[in-house]
This record gives C-alpha cells, sequence and structure tokens, in this order.
C-alpha cells in the first residue's frame, strides 16, 4: 500500500500543479464548489474543516469531536460547521468527486459512509480496486453505478476540488489534516473538543 500510495500521490500532486498554473494565468473556472454545511448562516460562529476522506485522523475527527460540537452549539444555532476537501491523495480525490456530484440530500449520509468503512475501501493494489470499494459502498445508498462511474470522470468537480485545496493551502497555510478554521482563524494545538470549545466560547 505504501508504494501505491506513494504513486498516487505524485498523481495527486502533478494535477495539483496544473490547477495551480491555471490559476496564476487566469484560465480557470469561475464556478466555485458547492460546499457541505450543517448548521445556521447566521450562526455567530463559523468553523472550516478541511479534511481528507482517507485520513484516519480526520475520520476519528468525524465521529468522535463532530458529534460534541453539533449537539451543544450547531443544534442551538451558535455554530455552523462547513466541511471543505483537502484530498491528500487520488483515492481521496475520488472519493470527494462522488460526495460532490450526488444529490445534497445524501452528501452527509455517503460522508459518515465513507468515513465508516474508510478501512474497508482504502484497501487495493491498484486505483481500480479502491474505486472499486468505493462503488461497493457508495451504491448501498442507492446511488447508481452508471451514476459514480460519472462522477468519476466529472473534470469540472475535479477542478474545483483542486481549487479549494490550493486555495486553502495558500490562505491557511495548510499542511495537515484535519485543519480547523474558526471564524478565518487557524486552529491551534489539539484538535479536540475541550481546545475547539474554548475558541467557540472566544467568539460567541
Amino acid at each position: 500500500m505504501n508504494k501505491l500510495f506513494f504513486r498516487i500521490n505524485w498523481f495527486l500532486l502533478i494535477h495539483i500543479c496544473i490547477i495551480n498554473l491555471f490559476i496564476l494565468v487566469g484560465a480557470n473556472s469561475n464556478e466555485k464548489l458547492n460546499l457541505i454545511s450543517i448548521g445556521k448562516d447566521s450562526a455567530p460562529v463559523k468553523i472550516k474543516i478541511y479534511s481528507s476522506l482517507t485520513c484516519p485522523h480526520c475520520a476519528n475527527f468525524h465521529f468522535n469531536v463532530l458529534p460534541k460540537i453539533q449537539e451543544k452549539y450547531v443544534k442551538t444555532g451558535k455554530v455552523k460547521v462547513i466541511f471543505i476537501d483537502f484530498p491528500l491523495d487520488l483515492a481521496a480525490l475520488n472519493a470527494s468527486k462522488i460526495l460532490h456530484c450526488v444529490e445534497k440530500n445524501k452528501q452527509i449520509l455517503i460522508m459518515n459512509l465513507i468515513y465508516e468503512k474508510q478501512s474497508q475501501w482504502t484497501v487495493g493494489s491498484n486505483i481500480e480496486e479502491i474505486n472499486n470499494g468505493l462503488r461497493e459502498i457508495v451504491t448501498t445508498t442507492g446511488i447508481n453505478l452508471d451514476k459514480i462511474n460519472k462522477c468519476f470522470f466529472d473534470e469540472n468537480i475535479e477542478n474545483e476540488l483542486l481549487n479549494a485545496r490550493i486555495e486553502g493551502h495558500k490562505k491557511y497555510s495548510i499542511s495537515s489534516t484535519p485543519t480547523i478554521i474558526i471564524n478565518e482563524k487557524k486552529l491551534n494545538g489539539s484538535n479536540s473538543f475541550e481546545n475547539i470549545e474554548k475558541e467557540i466560547k472566544k467568539n460567541i
């Protein structure tokens, strides 16, 4: 798997360099990715979560920290959470492409499922085997194979995802995932609920 993900990461790096070049010469699309979010737009605290769908730390945050934020601050209208993809490899990029081309009312469900089954679908000797693992998982939500295959080849979504990744890196100097941004300020220290809550309280 290490050799495979080295190749996958190298392929993704080439893609990012190409998109970055398009940005520099002004050739990128004006379209913006429709971000996935939970909570009210009027919430005084906006939390951006930059994550990669193949990142075990991101999965851990998603299931062990995010629910506490939801229960205490999102449901009470104090926090809006915005999920921003920061794919670390081609497998994560493909998973993100699926996430952003399915119906909006299924995005959270599929995100949860992709994280829950992360240790299963990321196993494979090549990227096609990994994609097949994604196909098997996502079809359980009622999304058909034709739709999933179209997602894999959707260049517009791919470009938008990589644009968002580049912009996030430039704006917040992101080097690992998950990275938490609270009211446009990068969280320092651990991504624990306790540390995040301290910053939330400062901004309410």
